[in-house]
C-alpha cells in the first residue's frame, strides 16, 4: 500500500535538482561516462522528478510503485504518439537503468535506506544488427563530393576519414588539426570515457585530408575558427547535425536507397574488416569498444551478409 502524498514545497524540488547534479557529476568523476550519456540521465531524471512533483512526491520519497506508474505513464504516452516518439523497450531500459544506478548511489551515500528500484526489471530487448553498406555502396558515397571547392574537398576528408578509421561521428566532429599526423597516417582520438587510441588511416583518406588542408580549410577559415580540424560553412567547427545532413546528401546522389545512420560508415568499416578476416580483438581497439561484446555484434552482421551472399549465388542454396 503506498503511503500518502505529501505536499511538495519548492524547497523540496530545489532538493530534487542538486541530487541530480551530484549524481551526474559523480559519474562524470568515477565513471568517466560521455557528455551525451549524462545529458540523457539528467533529462530523464527531471521527467522523472516533475512526474513525482505533481503526484506529490520526490525523487528521495518515491517508492517503487510510484516508479512503476512512471514507467507505465511514458509508455503510455509513447504509444499516444508514432514513430520517434513511441516508446521503445531501448527507452524503457534506459529509464530503469538510470533509476537503478540513482537509487543505488542515494543508498550508498546514505541519501535514503531503501532503494525502490532494486525490484524495476530490464525490458528483453530484440537484437539489431547496424544498418551497414556494401563495399560497392561505400566506393560510390566516397566519390560523391565531386569538384575541387572547399566544401566538396571537405565532405570528401570526412567520408574518407570516417570509412578509413571506424570514428564515432563526435570524434570525427571534434577532431583538432594537431591530432591528425599525416607523416605516420595515424589519427589521435579521446574515445567515451575519456580513452586515447591511436587509429591509422589508409592513402585515399590521406590524400583527401591534405587536399583539405591545403587547399579547402584555408578558404574556409575565419578569425574565430580556431584549431578545428574541419569546418562548416560559416568557417565554425562541425557539427554532429552539419555531418548528418551532408552524408544524407550524397547518399542521394550516390543513389544509395538504404536508411542510413550518421554511424554508418563506422558500421562499414567494422563489418568489412571482419569479412575480411580481421581480428575481433583488433576490431575492438579500432572502434575504441571497452567491452569485446560490443564489438560482437559485427559478426552477426557479416554473418548475415554472407548467408545472403551463399543464398543468392549458390546453385544448391
Amino acid at each position: 500500500m503506498k503511503p500518502p502524498a505529501l505536499s511538495v514545497t519548492a524547497a523540496d524540488a530545489d532538493a530534487d535538482a542538486k541530487a541530480i547534479e551530484r549524481f551526474c557529476d559523480m559519474l562524470w568523476l568515477e565513471q568517466g561516462l560521455a557528455r551525451n550519456t549524462l545529458s540523457s540521465y539528467r533529462s530523464d531524471l527531471r521527467l522523472l522528478a516533475r512526474f513525482l512533483r505533481a503526484h506529490g512526491r520526490t525523487l528521495d520519497t518515491a517508492t517503487t510503485s510510484d516508479l512503476k506508474d512512471y514507467l507505465a505513464h511514458r509508455l503510455g504516452h509513447g504509444r499516444q504518439g508514432s514513430g520517434r516518439g513511441a516508446f521503445s523497450a531501448r527507452t524503457q531500459a534506459r529509464l530503469v537503468t538510470v533509476c537503478r544506478r540513482y537509487y543505488a548511489w542515494l543508498v550508498r551515500e546514505r541519501l535514503r535506506p531503501d532503494d525502490p528500484a532494486a525490484l524495476l526489471t530490464l525490458p528483453r530487448l530484440p537484437r539489431t544488427l547496424p544498418k551497414t553498406l556494401s563495399v560497392a555502396e561505400v566506393e560510390r558515397l566516397l566519390a560523391a563530393p565531386a569538384g575541387e571547392e572547399a566544401l566538396a574537398l571537405r565532405d570528401r576528408a570526412m567520408l574518407e576519414l570516417m570509412y578509413a578509421s571506424g570514428l564515432r561521428v563526435s570524434e570525427l566532429v571534434k577532431l583538432r588539426r594537431d591530432e591528425v599526423d599525416l607523416e605516420r597516417g595515424l589519427v589521435r582520438l579521446i574515445g567515451k570515457g575519456g580513452r586515447e587510441r591511436l587509429v591509422p588511416m589508409g592513402e585515399p583518406a590521406l590524400e583527401a585530408l591534405r587536399a583539405w588542408l591545403r587547399l579547402g580549410r584555408p578558404e574556409l577559415r575565419k578569425p574565430n575558427s580556431g584549431d578545428a580540424l574541419f569546418l562548416s560553412a560559416r568557417g565554425t567547427a562541425m557539427t554532429r547535425q552539419n555531418f548528418w545532413t551532408l552524408i544524407k546528401r550524397h547518399a542521394r546522389a550516390a543513389g544509395i536507397d538504404a536508411c542510413l545512420s550518421p554511424h554508418t560508415l563506422r558500421h562499414a568499416f567494422a563489418t568489412h574488416l571482419l569479412e575480411r578476416g580481421a581480428d575481433l580483438r583488433a576490431v575492438q581497439s579500432l572502434l575504441g569498444h571497452a567491452d569485446l561484446s560490443t564489438t560482437q555484434i559485427y559478426t552477426h552482421v557479416a554473418r548475415a551478409r554472407l548467408k545472403a551472399l551463399h543464398a543468392r549465388h549458390h546453385p544448391r542454396a
